[in-house]
């Protein structure tokens, strides 16, 4: 499977994304992402510690992944490449968790092989409000 495959399969079978270091300020690539990933139909709950139980998206902020409400598909991290071990250590502890995906300049060998040792799909340095224009249209 290529990685674009392997991208557009993802794109189109997660649909309920954890968006780890969510911002409420719109001018933020974390806020903006999410409300596009919202626009595209997915279910995007914000994970911020600062933040946790004030509304946004139409979902209550999570502090945590382990606070997450529902099961989600995907872990999204707009955190920095050093800071994304602790992430992951949360995210395979989640049930029917799909993909770890890592944003733009995000990339964590550790992490990765962590995930992957979990039989979760790992994404690093790309956005998908980027792949899922190029890729799903």
């Amino acid at each position: 499977m290529t990685v674009d495959s392997t991208i557009r399969d993802i794109l189109q079978t997660n649909r309920t994304i954890a968006l780890v270091g969510w911002s409420p300020n719109p001018s933020r690539a974390s806020h903006q992402v999410a409300a596009y990933l919202v626009s595209k139909g997915y279910r995007v709950i914000p994970v911020n510690p600062g933040h946790a139980g004030t509304q946004a998206l139409g979902e209550t902020v999570a502090a945590d992944l382990a606070s997450l409400p529902v099961q989600v598909d995907m872990v999204d991290i707009f955190r920095r490449s050093e800071d994304v071990p602790p992430v992951v250590e949360q995210a395979v502890k989640l049930p029917g968790l799909k993909t770890v995906w890592m944003q733009l300049g995000i990339r964590n060998p550790e992490a990765r092989a962590l995930a992957e040792s979990h039989g979760i799909t790992v994404i690093e340095d790309r956005c998908p409000a980027i792949e899922y224009p190029r890729l799903i249209g």
